[in-house]
C-alpha cells in the first residue's frame, strides 16, 4: 500500500474542520497540560519583545496568545493553517484578548517556502510538524521565513510508549478497525518520537545549533471518562481511523478504550502518560 499525501492532507483540512468548535472548547485543558511546553517552545525560538513571529500549523492558537503576549504591542504573530473554521476561533481568541497584534492565514505549511523570505524573528509550531507529508519542505520553507540568526522551535511528542494517554486507543481503534500499521516515513503523532531523527529533520533543512529538550507533560484530568470525551471531541483522527468500522462497534470501542485508559487513575485523578520534545535550530 502507497501513502496517498494528497489524500491525507484532504482528510486532515477535513479533521480540523470538524474539530476546531471542540478544540477551541477545550482550549484551558490544552493549555494546562501544554502551558509549560509552550513557554519552553518560546524561550528556545527567542521569542521576545517587539519580536515577528510566525506560527505555523497554529490551530485554535493557544500559543500564538502566549508568544504575542511576549511580544508585545511593538510586535507581531502571524498563525497559519489549513483550516479556516479553526482559524477564525483563533482570530476571535486574540481579539476578545485585545492583542492586535495577531493575524491569521488559511496556508499550507508545507507552502511556507517562497511566501515570506527573512521577515520573521522566530517560528514555532505546537504539534504541527509531525503531520506533514513533506516535513523537509515544509522545514526549509520555515526557514527561509526567518531572518539570519533567526530561530524556529516545535513541539513534538516523543515516544508511543511514552504518551500512552494517545497511543492506548489509537492502538485500540488500529486494531478493531483492522488498519495497517503506519509506512515507515509517514506522518504522524510519533513521527519525530526519536531525538536523533529530530535533530536530523532540522539540520537537513539546514539550520543550525539544532536542540532538543524531553519534558514530562502529563494529561491532568477528573477521570479517564474525561480524557476519552477530550479526545473523542477532539481529536479528529481517531474518528477517521473509526470511519469503517459499524456504529454499533465503534460504541464499543469507545467504552474499550476508556476501560484501558482506566489504568491511569489515581486518588488525585487521571494522569494520562505525556512525553514532549522540544526541538529547535537557527537559521
Amino acid at each position: 500500500m502507497t501513502f496517498d499525501a494528497v489524500a491525507y492532507k484532504a482528510t486532515t483540512r477535513q479533521q480540523w474542520q470538524d474539530a476546531a468548535e471542540a478544540w477551541h472548547r477545550w482550549g484551558p485543558t490544552l493549555e494546562e497540560w501544554l502551558g509549560a511546553a509552550t513557554e519552553v517552545m518560546l524561550d528556545a525560538a527567542g521569542v521576545g519583545r517587539g519580536s515577528r513571529v510566525l506560527d505555523v500549523a497554529g490551530g485554535a492558537g493557544g500559543q500564538s496568545l502566549v508568544a504575542a503576549r511576549r511580544t508585545g504591542p511593538d510586535g507581531s504573530v502571524v498563525v497559519t493553517d489549513v483550516s479556516p473554521a479553526i482559524l477564525a476561533y483563533a482570530q476571535r481568541a486574540a481579539d476578545e484578548s485585545g492583542l492586535r497584534q495577531v493575524s491569521t492565514l488559511e496556508v499550507d505549511g508545507e507552502e511556507i517556502g517562497g511566501r515570506w523570505s527573512g521577515e520573521f524573528d522566530a517560528a514555532i509550531s505546537r504539534l504541527g510538524v509531525i503531520y506533514f507529508p513533506d516535513r523537509g519542505r515544509a522545514l526549509r520553507g520555515i526557514r527561509s521565513s526567518l531572518r539570519e540568526g533567526g530561530r524556529f522551535a516545535a513541539v513534538v511528542y516523543s515516544t508511543a510508549e511514552r504518551n500512552r494517554f494517545f497511543s492506548v486507543p489509537a492502538a485500540l481503534i488500529r486494531s478493531r478497525a483492522g488498519l495497517p500499521a503506519p509506512l515507515p516515513g509517514q506522518p504522524g503523532p510519533f513521527s519525530l518520537a526519536d531525538p536523533a531523527s529530530a535533530r536530523d529533520a532540522l539540520a537537513d533543512a539546514g539550520f543550525r545549533d539544532v536542540q532538543v529538550e524531553t519534558m514530562d507533560a502529563p494529561l491532568l484530568l477528573p477521570s479517564a471518562g474525561d480524557c476519552l470525551r477530550f479526545e473523542r471531541e477532539s481529536f479528529g483522527a481517531l474518528h477517521q481511523m473509526l470511519s469503517g468500522v459499524e456504529e454499533d462497534e465503534r460504541e464499543r470501542v469507545w467504552a474499550d478504550i476508556e476501560a484501558a485508559l482506566r489504568e491511569y487513575e489515581t486518588e488525585d485523578g487521571f494522569v494520562g502518560p505525556c512525553e514532549l520534545h522540544v526541538i529547535s535550530g537557527a537559521r
